[in-house]
């Protein structure tokens, strides 16, 4: 039986069960399989790929990164890239992406597959762009840049993730992680209503649903108590039944790491070219 991230989430005020949550697809990338590697062509290369990761790092959650997936099926299958600018509402060029019934066939591979290898150890989450955030990325692929995003737009880029999610519902998934793109400093704060068809697919599949805040962190309204874990956003968030620690800027800086609350975690980003030795000190002194 597959675990699922609500195994870790506090109950009745408890702590939470999740010391550390790692997001390190670029470094185990680049340092398994080369500057350019892609691990996404097939469900036994990811799966190769990804054996190796988890028994470098041991993470004490299991990420697969959908965005990337798709980025990577996109650029195998370029004749897809002129019909994404087939009409000009700035949600077309997702929904155009995420309906190709390719990458979605890939996506179940490859869950399957790691899955079984998992054997239930450590929960798999599905790390997706935010609404935001891949509707930014699907359009800079489609040859629009500096698009202005409204709130139509990005209830319409939920939907389609949504779509996406009920695709892999047949597998037991144990989350779902929305991340807001922490390197823009001018986008305003998430307001994760528009964000309301996803919220619905996560609590129908009993899915906790995470969420990844930008410096800008989040408004304030209903929705936000029906996320299960919110994290970064500088101070914690009124909301959720964890919170995670952005501390990556003080782990490879080696400042200071702030102490943890009960329901807190650490949450580190591994830079890309960050070197063997240095990554696996850092994380003993998190896991310390």
């Amino acid at each position: 039986m597959s675990r699922s991230l609500a195994d870790l989430l506090p109950a009745d005020g408890g702590p939470v069960g999740l010391r550390v949550w790692l997001k390190s697809s670029a470094y185990c990338q680049r340092l398994l399989l080369g500057a350019s590697g892609d691990p996404w062509a097939s469900a036994s290369q990811y799966l190769a790929y990804f054996s190796q990761a988890q028994g470098l790092l041991k993470p004490d959650v299991a990420v697969l990164e959908v965005g990337e997936l798709f980025a990577s099926w996109l650029g195998r299958n370029p004749g897809l890239k002129p019909e994404l600018v087939g009409k000009r509402k700035l949600s077309f060029p997702l929904r155009k992406l995420l309906e190709q019934e390719a990458p979605r066939q890939l996506l179940g591979e490859i869950v399957t597959a790691v899955l079984a290898h998992l054997r239930g150890q450590v929960p798999l989450v599905l790390a997706m762009p935010s609404p935001r955030q891949w509707l930014h990325q699907a359009n800079s692929l489609a040859g629009r840049e500096a698009i202005e995003v409204d709130p139509d737009s990005v209830e319409d880029a939920a939907m389609y993730i949504a779509d996406l999610a009920r695709a892999v519902s047949v597998h037991e998934v144990g989350g779902l992680l929305l991340e807001e793109d922490i390197g823009d400093a001018t986008a305003g704060a998430t307001d994760l209503e528009l964000y309301r068809p996803i919220i619905n697919v996560a609590k129908h599949y009993r899915w906790p649903l995470a969420v990844r805040l930008g410096a800008a962190g989040v408004l304030a309204n209903p929705a936000l108590a029906e996320i299960d874990v919110l994290i970064g956003g500088g101070h914690r968030p009124e909301g959720g039944l964890a919170h995670g620690r952005e501390v990556s800027a003080e782990l490879w800086g080696k400042g200071t790491l702030p102490s943890l609350a009960a329901e807190q975690f650490y949450f580190v980003e591994v830079p890309r070219d960050e070197q063997p030795e240095h990554v696996l000190d850092c994380l003993a002194r998190l896991r310390a």
